[in-house]
């Protein structure tokens, strides 16, 4: 049928017609808040690079929570900014950090609230890398031990979630493996299966200082370039025994949410990354954009594109943002 009988535009004439018709629903249950937890009490550093997002003590971490479940946010995860660092990242699974604390600490208060920890050695190691380091070089199997050791702190904790990014191969049965000896075999473990070697990271570099002392990341996070290297990943970490897979980042990443939705029948998760969000703020706090219209616009491609779960700096905004729109 052609014009005049076919008008697309009569589907489009009111905000309630809009809403019933609409094929992708945002919601917050959709919605991750990370969180950066560091020592001390009654601390909240602003992270220049980052507007509105903190690195908070324990104590301020457990208000968070309360704040996510009453914005109906389900979940949040967890980045430690620890008190010390070494070349082996020990820190890491150090039942006295920052992280294992802010866990129990955060389950003890707010038991409804899921709680996913993120598992990787950059932020607590000296060099800054995801893994042990031998003549420069980042060691794979020797790094998996470790891994896994820090999994198994955050699962003492009382963790509900765990999540490994440090993309080293086999890092997902090690953990599992791990788990399951020391009776948490009901933990899930949602994989980074694809995390790419981005520039989006810079913001989030600063706030966890995390940055690689030499090198970069491209030996063992995915090209930028590649998309079929997706699958070889999610195959492996599904093999191994994760339970949802990651795409990380998500904005410039679109087509591989998409690819990765169509390929896999387990949950899908999406991280809007650091850079993602500074980007917006910056142009936000200029007057060049309005934030609320292009955060909910992003986050819902996002979620058109096939995430399930997504992970953000504006989950807290968007929350109410949602809510002023029901």
């Amino acid at each position: 049928m052609e014009f005049p009988i076919v008008r697309p535009r009569r589907l489009r004439g009111s905000a309630m017609l809009r809403r019933m018709v609409r094929e992708t629903d945002l919601s917050v249950r959709n919605l991750v808040y990370p969180l950066f937890a560091t020592q001390g009490e009654n601390v909240k550093i602003p992270i220049p690079s980052m507007p509105g997002v903190f690195q908070m003590s324990v104590d301020e971490i457990v208000k968070e929570g309360g704040e996510c479940l009453k914005l109906g946010i389900p979940a949040v995860i967890l980045f430690g900014i620890p008190a010390y660092k070494d070349e082996k990242g020990s820190s890491a699974y150090d039942p006295d950090e920052a992280v294992q604390r802010a866990v129990a600490a955060l389950k003890k208060a707010h038991p409804e609230l899921l709680v996913i920890t993120d598992v990787c050695l950059c932020e607590y190691t000296s060099h800054g890398h995801c893994g042990l380091i031998v003549d420069g070089d980042v060691q794979n199997d020797s790094t998996l031990n470790l891994l896994a050791r820090t999994a198994l702190s955050h699962a003492r904790a009382g963790a509900d979630i765990v999540a490994p990014s440090d993309m080293m191969d086999g890092r997902v049965r090690a953990i599992r493996e791990t788990l399951d000896e020391h009776g948490f075999s009901h933990i899930p473990i949602m994989s980074y299966a694809v995390k790419y070697s981005s520039a989006f990271y810079g913001p989030f570099r600063d706030a966890a200082g995390s940055a690689p002392q030499f090198g970069d990341r491209r030996s063992y996070q995915m090209d930028p370039a590649n998309i079929r290297e997706a699958y070889k990943e999610i195959e492996q970490d599904l093999a191994e025994g994760a339970d949802m897979v990651m795409v990380k980042p998500a904005l410039s990443y679109l087509d591989v949410i998409r690819a990765v939705k169509e390929y896999t029948n387990v949950p899908v998760a999406a991280y809007n990354v650091s850079g993602e969000y500074s980007m917006v703020k910056a142009a936000a706090q200029n007057g060049w954009v309005d934030e609320k219209k292009i955060v909910l616009e992003m986050l819902t491609s996002m979620k058109r594109a096939g995430a399930d779960i997504i992970l953000t700096y504006f989950a807290k905004d968007a929350a109410a943002w949602l809510k002023e729109e029901q």
